[in-house]
């Protein structure tokens, strides 16, 4: 079973049953929407599920598999799994990032700390 809880810096976020979660932001040069989903394992880590971006340009190139669908270049992918996202909060791109599973929350709009994003220690889902 998955970790029912992730923790967002300071802050825990109730997950979906299925322990996914997606990221969502603008690209900060082609001012394009990026989306990724993640799944938290059973071993209490993330893996990356897939991922879209909303057009193409300086390191928006779609992944292997790629297809485009509803304005979105969008594929899937297999890992590699990590123990935590860093995300960099410079207050200084178009935009935060939007963490969504059972609700959404913008995180990141502000200048502030990197933002660690990691599965509850201990927590498991239902």
């Amino acid at each position: 079973m998955s970790a029912s809880c992730l923790m967002v810096g300071a802050t825990m976020m109730a997950l979906a049953s299925n322990g996914q979660f997606s990221l969502q932001w603008m690209h900060s040069v082609e001012h394009e929407g990026w989306r990724e989903h993640w799944q938290v394992t059973d071993h209490d880590t993330l893996r990356l599920v897939g991922a879209a971006v909303k057009g193409s340009g300086a390191g928006m190139e779609p992944g292997p598999g790629g297809h485009f669908e509803d304005g979105w270049w969008v594929w899937t992918t297999d890992g590699p799994d990590v123990p935590a996202l860093n995300l960099a909060a410079s207050g200084a791109t178009i935009s935060g990032w939007t963490l969504c599973s059972k609700g959404c929350e913008t995180i990141g709009a502000d200048r502030e700390a990197p933002i660690h994003i990691a599965p509850c220690d201990g927590a498991k889902g239902d």
